[in-house]
């Protein structure tokens, strides 16, 4: 996201000055005080390999406005970001990438600086989602830049606009590549519960027993999930799931923002992109839901350079920035004013991103470290139960043990 850097005072000043403005404010922590009379700061910077080329530049005119501060950018993939943090933190990057659900491991941890000077900017500036997903324990780390959902791609010369709307209209007029029955669904299929009303790790996704899908609303997800293996509108599809809508075998699929160029090389001029369809659990029509992933700036608690390092972190996610990254790389913003930019509100695949990323259409990737105990049994109960394997008084003994044994602390 681009915040406006004249609005801030820090991004405009030098560093002597910075310090003048954070002693006459009575604010900034002592790291903060240091690094502001340090002048001549060398920040690094890790982004992923398929960004350098977008954030050279960028970086560049962030040098031009701080003469005194050098930026050497590096390419690090954010995926593994807390684990190369982890590794050593003093010789790691000042600012990253990261995604959001590692914030909790890095806040535990003690690797990640707390968003001290733009917290109310961030808060401002971004969407709701954005701003839960950069906060955690009631306190703000992240710069979000980008959002991204699953969607639903459909080939629009088999299904129309009003086909996709629900499952059961969609899975009756075409064929719905799906995976339910093997690894990877649990991140597809596990927001059903919530679609149904339950809570995975609380209403905020950071409480340890929060989770209740074992209840009859659980119960009620898994059958629906085992009926499915009978609907002859669904196609167990994985992997081969491209494959599958290029020749014509399924006619739709659940996938993210990462899959447009191949699924517009599938289809061509049959390309369509849509949100979610609505559901039926068992108690009528609910929106389908997904999970929201957060892409976000952080701060090394480790950086010399912390003052520096938070005006950059704050630089690179501002409006125009942002867009500059959407039309580069197709990074949804997390700005909520370049959400309403035209580039980005005529991009089919931004506009159903933007749309699942509301509360009524997903749920904040949880940021408690616990769920790196969820994923696997998460997808054997998705699993099993989608290939019969489990029977149907089973379901509730078997959600009593999914919710006991992904409730537990990991340190």
């Amino acid at each position: 996201m681009r915040r406006n850097t004249k609005k801030l005072l820090t991004l405009g000043v030098t560093m002597t000055a910075a310090a003048f403005l954070l002693a006459a404010c009575g604010g900034g922590s002592s790291e903060e005080k240091t690094s502001a009379k340090n002048e001549n700061a060398s920040i690094k910077l890790w982004v992923d390999v398929a960004f350098v080329d977008t954030y050279k530049p960028l970086v560049e005119e962030f040098e031009k406005e701080h003469k005194d501060w050098k930026v050497t950018i590096k390419p690090s993939e954010s995926a593994t970001a807390q684990e190369n943090l982890k590794k050593d933190p003093s010789a790691a990057a000042d600012v990253f990438m990261m995604p959001h659900d590692q914030l909790g491991q890095m806040v535990d941890a003690g690797i990640i600086y707390a968003n001290t000077k733009y917290e109310d900017s961030v808060k401002e500036n971004s969407t709701e989602s954005a701003v839960e997903a950069a906060t955690y324990d009631g306190k703000l780390y992240g710069y979000p830049y980008g959002v991204e959902s699953q969607i639903l791609y459909y080939n629009k010369e088999k299904l129309a606009e009003e086909d996709v709307k629900s499952w059961e209209s969609l899975t009756a007029k075409g064929k719905l590549g799906a995976n339910f029955g093997e690894a990877g669904a649990n991140y597809i299929f596990t927001p059903l519960f919530m679609s149904n009303g339950d809570e995975l790790y609380g209403k905020n996704g950071e409480d340890i027993n929060g989770t209740n899908f074992n209840n009859d609303k659980g119960v009620q997800v898994l059958k629906w999930i085992h009926s499915q293996k009978d609907n002859a509108g669904v196609v167990q599809s994985n992997a081969d799931a491209l494959s599958n809508l290029g020749n014509g075998k399924i006619d739709a699929f659940l996938s993210g923002p990462w899959s447009k160029l191949d699924v517009e090389k599938a289809l061509g001029d049959n390309f369509a992109v849509a949100p979610y369809p609505t559901v039926d659990l068992g108690n009528g029509p609910v929106q389908q839901k997904a999970f929201l992933g957060v892409k976000l700036f952080g701060v090394n608690a480790s950086t010399k350079s912390p003052v520096a390092a938070m005006a950059l972190a704050d630089f690179l996610t501002n409006k125009e920035n942002q867009l500059t990254v959407f039309e580069k790389n197709g990074t949804v913003p997390a700005n909520k004013d370049a959400q309403t930019d035209g580039k980005v509100t005529s991009d089919k695949v931004a506009e159903a991103v933007m749309t699942m990323s509301d509360a009524d259409h997903s749920v904040v990737m949880p940021k408690l470290p616990a769920m790196v105990s969820f994923w696997g049994p998460a997808d054997a109960v998705i699993n099993d139960t989608y290939n019969g394997k489990i029977a149907e008084d089973q379901y509730l003994p078997k959600l009593d043990k999914l919710v006991k044994d992904t409730s537990k602390s990991e340190k």
